[in-house]
């Protein structure tokens, strides 16, 4: 089929998630700002926790990263169901960390049930409380990046130059206009690589 993708499935769900972990708040047990029930996995912060780091002025965070599937070069595609709670503001859910230009390629956040890309463009609307389909594919040769909820293309981007690459979701405080409980749930989580 013309302009199709054919793309390689290389992890279905993730297995042993704490040795995927890449954040939570420093001084707190990974319990208290995470959960694994019946294949979602629940993580949330306040806006009062620490860093992940004591040596960290970053906000705080609790978020997964998938390791062993960097990448520099290629297309590559994220597939996760995410669910946010209403109240939930200010907080990115999902991102690619790494970039030439930056510290990361794309950060998707959740101010008032919108997505937008970082804290400007809008991607989509009315996400509060209910679960939606997202899927990131990067183009790193191209440099593009596509956004799709739902199956439905919401937004497509120039990204910020190669670098090292990687897929993390959960939920990161953004800098500014953040509600005290931020919270995000994911199943289903897959990593794609074109063909």
């Amino acid at each position: 089929m013309r302009g199709s993708y054919c793309f390689l499935l290389l992890l279905f769900v993730f297995s042993q998630l704490t040795e995927r972990f890449q954040s939570k708040p420093y001084d707190i047990p990974l319990e208290q700002r995470y959960s694994y029930v019946d294949g979602v996995r629940h993580l949330w912060v306040y806006a009062d926790d620490k860093p992940h780091d004591p040596n960290s002025k970053t906000q705080p965070r609790t978020e997964v990263r998938i390791r062993g599937l960097d990448y520099s070069s290629g297309i590559w595609q994220f597939e996760g169901y995410g669910f946010v709670p209403n109240g939930t503001s200010g907080a990115t859910v999902a991102q690619i960390h790494g970039a030439a230009q930056d510290a990361t390629t794309i950060i998707l956040r959740i101010y008032n049930g919108e997505m937008r890309y970082y804290s400007k463009d809008l991607v989509a609307t009315d996400l509060y409380d209910k679960w939606f389909r997202l899927n990131i594919i990067h183009d790193v040769d191209g440099g593009t990046v596509t956004v799709y909820i739902d199956g439905l293309q919401k937004f497509h981007v120039k990204d910020r130059g190669p670098g090292d690459l990687y897929f993390k979701c959960g939920v990161y405080a953004a800098p500014a206009n953040i509600s005290y409980y931020m919270e995000s749930r994911w199943k289903d989580i897959k990593i794609y690589r074109k063909c």
